[in-house]
């Protein structure tokens, strides 16, 4: 964690000279706090999964739910998942579609079909590829992922609502811009886009309850 931790003041002091915009929210905001604990990518994608389209209190309550009901501690792993049936997660609160999309990442991950060391290893656009071919993971959760369970720093997501209302806010006095100038703005911030994003996020809604 030490050299994550200097990373990221390697990627403010780039942004701060590259953007005197992103220096002024370097400033305001502080050290940027991506790497605050080590995640288990598993988990991180079920929890994902299970809070899709709920509140955050919603989300909770049923996470909660579930790693009661297949004895986890503190991570969900995929022999929890695969250890009880169908009808038992239904019945914790979850979708039947989660239900079959969380089997299915536990599947793959059991199988090494979806091989996290693996995973590691690969560029960014090919380990989106891979979650994004994941039922119930999109291209959004695959680049949040990345970000913030794999330490990926050179992601920006284009279809974040978070994401381009900060960049429309300090760069486009709050009018839309188009997907042309948001890459040109965000082109500067290579490669700690990912770094950017988590500023941007502070303007845009500094009580997210995103993933960082």
């Amino acid at each position: 964690m030490a050299r994550i931790h200097q990373t990221l003041r390697d990627a403010e002091l780039h942004l701060s000279s590259a953007d005197p915009v992103m220096a002024g929210l370097i400033e305001r905001y502080g050290p940027c706090g991506l790497a605050r604990r080590r995640r288990d990518p598993f988990h991180v994608l079920c929890a994902s999964i299970i809070s899709q389209q709920l509140s955050s209190r919603a989300a909770d309550t049923i996470q909660a739910r579930v790693m009661t009901l297949v004895g986890a501690e503190r991570h969900v792993q995929p022999g929890h998942l695969l250890g009880v049936s169908p009808d038992a997660l239904r019945a914790a609160g979850l979708s039947w579609s989660k239900v079959k999309w969380l089997r299915h990442l536990a599947e793959a991950a059991d199988s090494g079909a979806l091989d996290f060391r693996k995973l590691r290893r690969m560029n960014d656009e090919d380990a989106i590829e891979l979650l994004d071919a994941q039922p119930g993971i999109g291209r959004w959760t695959a680049e949040m992922f990345l970000m913030f369970a794999m330490h990926r720093l050179d992601l920006f997501a284009m279809d974040d609502v978070g994401l381009r209302r900060g960049v429309n806010q300090l760069y486009g006095r709050g009018r839309r811009l188009s997907d042309r100038r948001t890459l040109q703005i965000t082109r500067v911030w290579a490669p700690y886009r990912t770094v950017a994003s988590w500023y941007l996020w502070r303007v845009a809604d500094p009580d997210t309850q995103t993933w960082n």
